[in-house]
C-alpha cells in the first residue's frame, strides 16, 4: 500500500518523454519528472520517492528527502508565522504547517520545536503538530532488554531527560547514567535497560554489561601505551576525572580494568594501572 507523506520504492509501469510513470496502487498512477534525474533512473524497474500532496485533488512525486515524514517525530524550525499558524522548513519547497490548534503552546520564529508529522486525509497535506503526546503509544511496549532502539532526546525532568522511542514511546534516562551531553532533539542510539511493571521504560544510553567495554578496553589500552605504559587514572578515581578522560561513567570504566586485569593485560596497583609488557 502507498502511503502519503512518507518515502517508499514504486513500480516503474512506464517512461515517457518527461516523466517515469509509477505504480500508486490505489492512488492511482504517479509521474516522477525526468528533469535532473541520474541517468540511472532513465532505466531503472523500481525507484525510491517520496509521495506528498501536490495539491488539493493531485499528488507528486519527488527523489528529494524532507527532513521527517508522516509518522515520525523531529526537531523542525519555525520560519515564519501568519493567520493560519506556524511554518517549518522540513527540507521541502513547501514549508510544513502546524496550525493553532495543533499546537501545544504558541510557535514562534525562529525557535526549533519536536512535532510530530501525519497526513492530513480532510485538509489533503502533510502537516505536524507539537502536541506530540497523543501521538505516542499507549499499548505494551514491543521491546526486549538489551535491545538497541532510535532515541530522540526530548525534554529534561526531575528524574533525567525523557526520550522518544522508535517513533512510537516515551522512555526515561536518569541523570546519573548520562555521561554525554545531550541536546533537545537531538537523535541517537541507545538501549532498553528495563520495562517496569507500569509499563514505563528505562534506558541506557550505552550498551550494558561487559558487552560495552571492548572499544573501552581497547581505549584504555591504548591510552596506556600513549602514556609509556603507566597511568594514574584508576577505579578510585573521582567520575569526573574518569569521564574527562574516557567518555564513560566510573561502572563502564571499573567493568573494562576488570576484563584487562583478568586477561592479564593490565596490572592494578592502588595509585595506578600498568601495562603488563
Amino acid at each position: 500500500m502507498v502511503e502519503i507523506g512518507r518515502t517508499q520504492r514504486l513500480k516503474v509501469l512506464r517512461k515517457e518523454a518527461e516523466a517515469l510513470i509509477l505504480d500508486g496502487g490505489d492512488l492511482g498512477e504517479l509521474s516522477l519528472s525526468l528533469t535532473a534525474l541520474p541517468e540511472a533512473y532513465h532505466t531503472a524497474s523500481k525507484v525510491e520517492v517520496f509521495v506528498y500532496p501536490d495539491s488539493a485533488d493531485s499528488l507528486a512525486v519527488t527523489t528529494d528527502k524532507p527532513l521527517a515524514e508522516a509518522g515520525q517525530f523531529a526537531l523542525l524550525k519555525v520560519v515564519s508565522t501568519n493567520a493560519y499558524g506556524a511554518f517549518l522548513d522540513w527540507g521541502m519547497d513547501r514549508d510544513l504547517l502546524v496550525s493553532f490548534r495543533d499546537q501545544h503552546d504558541e510557535m514562534l520564529e525562529g525557535r526549533s520545536y519536536i512535532v510530530y508529522l501525519y497526513f492530513d486525509g480532510e485538509a489533503h497535506r502533510v502537516t505536524a503538530t507539537s502536541k506530540i503526546e497523543r501521538h505516542l503509544d499507549e499499548i505494551p511496549p514491543p521491546f526486549c532488554e538489551g535491545e538497541q532502539v532510535n532515541l530522540l532526546i526530548a525534554n529534561r525532568t526531575d528524574l533525567g531527560m525523557n526520550a522518544i522511542i522508535n517513533n512510537t514511546h516515551w522512555g526515561v534516562l536518569y541523570a546519573d547514567e548520562i555521561f554525554d551531553r545531550l541536546s533537545y532533539g537531538q537523535k541517537t542510539t541507545g538501549y532498553i535497560k528495563k520495562i517496569r511493571e507500569d509499563e514505563k521504560i528505562d534506558l541506557y544510553l550505552h550498551k550494558p554489561g561487559y558487552g560495552a567495554v571492548d572499544s573501552l578496553s581497547q581505549k584504555v589500552l591504548n591510552y596506556l601505551k600513549e602514556q609509556d605504559g603507566m597511568m594514574e587514572i584508576t577505579d578510585k578515581s573521582p567520575p569526573e576525572v574518569i569521564y574527562n578522560q574516557f567518555g564513560v561513567s566510573k561502572k563502564k570504566f571499573k567493568m573494562a580494568l576488570g576484563s584487562l586485569y583478568k586477561k592479564r593485560l593490565v596490572r592494578l596497583e592502588k595509585e595506578a594501572v600498568y601495562l603488563v609488557k
